[in-house]
């Protein structure tokens, strides 16, 4: 049942012709083919990001495998950069380009990931996308390969054990020099939460050592790059994790937008140094929450002072051509937790909250299907879409009781998008680390169980 507060006749005649424009309109999705609209809009766009409405929903890594195949084999897109971490999704990197020792199954090398939530990316969703990918690169030439990268901020000690690790190859006095620099980590036991907290105690932080390391690599950069040019590049992104990593726990700790500006602004600047690497004529396909996707300056997002990843890529790129894509359910089952770090559940998705743009989008009784938003390719329901709605949000912590109280993000849907993807009824995607508790259920093991 949707729960709503009394709607006048003029209310629901409203809605109604919302929802008919919306049917007239919308692109049933069945099969990759029935996004031909979608690959016409995107035309030669050199960035497009795809989000999700969660972060454990089946259907949503699949329709984006599926698009991301066809803008890799049709469009030559260079490269998928994710919402995860750079250590581990380089390690994917190396796997889906056949580089020595770097594993023979995608299932065993997406099993390593182990930071908490590890069902983003170790999942089988994924294990068949990098499958495929790892099949595509073996029938291109090296200069055609596609890349597998993480854009995010998280990995701050193992980045700093990776600097130490690359440096001890190429430049043992150099190692030497950043185990110095990052011993003042070191009192923390690698507990970012800890090392946050002693920065709010105490007016310290090791943000200095960070900083200098990274200034250190680069000023060796000439040198170092005769190793190998993307063994350096991985060596300076871990760096730079490590120097916004730092900036990026001390501010979480402290409240506020700045963090959340750190991490995606960290996450752009990722992209565009990908983008750099791959030379003039880099594609990028990036998968990200629609949080980070969608343009905050069309939510509430901007009234807090947050800034987002698809905000800063249309600002610094829209000559190179930018789409941002969203994604919406109104019903399912997500995989997520009750609580930060603890074990996944198998949760069930309640029907969308009445009036929020996914209500419209169900009481279409079109099922699945791709709406276009861009005012170039839309149809008289853009106009009629240009009122705030709820937009759904559900991230890895999520509880479906109270989910009316603080999973709908109010959203301009038309600006915030470029196109949207509904699936009226979703599943949750199948974690590669079990076990799965299922809502309502507490595993033996727990809370160990992951």
């Amino acid at each position: 049942m949707r729960h709503s507060p009394l709607r006048t006749a003029r209310d629901e005649g409203e809605l109604a012709a919302l929802v008919d424009a919306v049917r007239r309109e919308a692109h049933a999705i069945r099969s990759d083919r029935d996004l031909d609209p979608l690959m016409e809009m995107i035309g030669d766009a050199h960035y497009v990001l795809l989000g999700e409405a969660t972060h454990g929903t089946a259907e949503f890594y699949t329709w984006r495998a599926e698009l991301s195949k066809r803008l890799i084999r049709e469009k030559g897109f260079t490269f998928i950069g994710v919402e995860g971490d750079w250590p581990d999704c380089y390690r994917v990197n190396r796997f889906i380009k056949s580089l020595p020792d770097s594993g023979t199954s995608a299932r065993d090398v997406l099993h390593a990931f182990s930071r908490w939530p590890t069902w983003m990316w170790a999942n089988e969703e994924v294990v068949e996308l990098t499958t495929w990918m790892r099949r595509y690169n073996n029938a291109v030439p090296a200069e055609r390969q596609v890349g597998f990268y993480g854009l995010d901020v998280y990995s701050l000690y193992e980045s700093m054990a990776a600097v130490v690790a690359y440096l001890e190859r190429v430049d043992p006095e150099a190692a030497q020099a950043a185990r110095r620099a990052y011993r003042c980590f070191e009192p923390y036991g690698e507990d970012v939460q800890e090392y946050a907290r002693a920065t709010v105690l105490v007016p310290t932080s090791c943000e200095d050592e960070a900083v200098a390391m990274l200034q250190e690599l680069r000023m060796h950069a000439p040198e170092y790059t005769e190793d190998g040019r993307d063994a350096y590049f991985n060596a300076e992104q871990n760096a730079l994790i490590a120097r916004n990593g730092e900036l990026y726990y001390r501010t979480m700790v402290r409240g506020g937008a700045t963090s959340w500006n750190v991490r995606d602004h960290h996450m752009t600047e990722t992209l565009e140094r990908l983008m750099a690497h791959h030379g003039p004529t880099a594609k990028a396909i990036v998968w990200a929450h629609n949080t980070h996707v969608g343009d905050a300056r069309f939510t509430d997002m901007a009234r807090a002072g947050m800034v987002n990843v698809g905000q800063l890529v249309r600002m610094g790129h829209e000559a190179e051509g930018v789409v941002l894509i969203g994604f919406g359910t109104d019903h399912g089952t997500v995989i997520a937790a009750k609580e930060w770090g603890l074990p996944m559940q198998r949760m069930r998705v309640p029907e969308a909250h009445a009036g929020s743009y996914e209500d419209v989008m169900h009481r279409t009784g079109v099922g699945d299907f791709l709406l276009l938003l861009h005012e170039e390719h839309a149809g008289p329901a853009r106009a009629m879409l240009e009122e705030v709605r709820g937009n759904r949000a559900i991230g890895v912590v999520y509880d479906p009781r109270i989910e009316h109280w603080g999973n709908y993000v109010p959203t301009i849907l038309p600006q915030r998008y470029d196109a949207f993807i509904f699936i009226d009824e979703t599943h949750a995607v199948s974690p590669l680390h079990m076990p799965v508790v299922v809502e309502g259920e507490v595993p033996e093991t727990y809370p160990t169980g992951m």
